[in-house]
């Protein structure tokens, strides 16, 4: 079973900036950037002073073979109104786009890369350990 790590936007900056996550992207037999996380990417390289650094590292990123952007599609739809309703009856909202993200996680059968503790609301989404 190929292991498949999908990237939050804070997993690729972390990344980037510290090297964190780094043993689970070299093992890799797939990584994962949801088309989510890329507008969320670029959307904060347009409004920093390295834009165009930025972006070409990102560029260099996703032409590796092993790197894929995931894009929605219907079975993502629906895992993302399973969730919203789930996290509705829960009392335990999470961003929109953190929803999406999830639900191509879960898709995909992949481990999420994140920092971010409200993931745990949905424990059928597949977390990352990061590796040292």
């Amino acid at each position: 079973m190929d292991l498949i790590v999908v990237l939050d936007t804070n997993a690729y900056s972390d990344w980037r900036r510290s090297g964190r996550w780094h043993a689970n992207i070299a093992i890799a037999d797939r990584v994962v950037l949801p088309s989510i996380v890329l507008g969320e990417l670029l959307h904060g390289f347009g409004k920093g002073g390295r834009a165009a650094e930025n972006i070409a590292k990102l560029d260099d990123f996703l032409s590796q073979p092993q790197v894929e952007i995931a894009t929605l599609t219907r079975r993502s739809a629906e895992l993302y109104g399973n969730f919203l309703d789930q996290l509705q009856n829960q009392g335990t909202p999470i961003p929109t786009n953190d929803i999406w993200i999830s639900a191509i996680a879960h898709e995909l059968r992949g481990e999420l890369a994140t920092r971010d503790a409200h993931f745990e609301h949905l424990p059928q989404v597949r977390l990352a350990r990061e590796l040292r």
